[in-house]
This record gives structure tokens, C-alpha cells and sequence, in this order.
């Protein structure tokens, strides 16, 4: 039997799952800067609740976990949680602030309905199509 010869191929770079616009990662800099004690970045995640059924998460992450999704972007490292990844491909995070209030904005294209307060949203896994 013959053995078959492979060449490697260079990949093609996957697209970020997540992008931060400047406002964002500005204050996600401003932010870790001022924690009470180093953070290898912001850890971005999805859980079940509220009155549409899902609510964005977002807190400090300590450590790299095994299966992770790292993103950097605009020099700001956001770990996904590895469930999150699906609900999350091609979002964009802002930080907006208005008369009222400060806040991080997720513009998911994979979102399809969200509660009235702005609390909680239905987000679907995003497809290959």
C-alpha cells in the first residue's frame, strides 16, 4: 500500500464570534483597570431566564476554562462560555449611555424577540446556512 502525501493548507481565519465597538471596549479597559485585582478578561455567557427566556451575562474571568471561545478585539480579551457560542456568532457589543442610563448593548443577529424592560431576550442557535 501506498501512503497518500499531504500538504498542509493554511486555514482560512474563522470570524471573531463577538465584536466590540470602541465605546465597548473602552469601557470594558476602564473597567478591568479598576477591578480589585487582575482578570485575564470579560467573561461573555447566556442563561435561561427572565420573561423572554434568556439574559445576557457578563462578568470577570480569572482564568482561561478548557473550551472557551477567546476573542480579542480592539485589545480586549472576551472569553465565551462554550454553551453561549451558538446564541452569540456575529454579535456586536456596544456601551451606550443616555439621559437615564449606562449600559452594555448586545446587537444579535440570532436574537428574535426581547421582553419589554430590555431585560431578557429569545435568542435561536445560529445555523450554517
Amino acid at each position: 500500500m501506498s501512503e497518500l502525501a499531504t500538504t498542509p493548507r493554511p486555514r482560512r481565519p474563522r470570524p471573531k464570534v463577538v465584536t466590540l465597538t470602541e465605546a465597548a471596549a473602552s469601557r470594558v479597559r476602564e473597567i478591568m483597570e479598576a477591578a480589585d485585582k487582575p482578570y485575564v478578561g470579560l467573561r461573555v455567557g447566556v442563561k435561561n431566564g427572565g420573561c423572554a427566556g434568556q439574559e445576557y451575562t457578563l462578568a470577570y474571568a480569572e482564568a482561561v476554562e478548557p473550551f472557551d471561545e477567546v476573542v480579542e478585539d480592539k485589545g480586549v480579551t472576551v472569553l465565551i462560555e462554550p454553551k453561549a457560542v451558538l446564541f452569540l456568532i456575529g454579535t456586536e457589543i456596544d456601551y451606550v449611555t443616555d439621559r437615564l442610563a449606562s449600559k452594555f448593548m448586545f446587537r444579535n443577529p440570532n436574537q428574535t424577540d426581547a421582553c419589554g424592560c430590555g431585560e431578557s431576550v429569545t435568542i435561536v442557535p445560529a445555523t450554517g446556512a
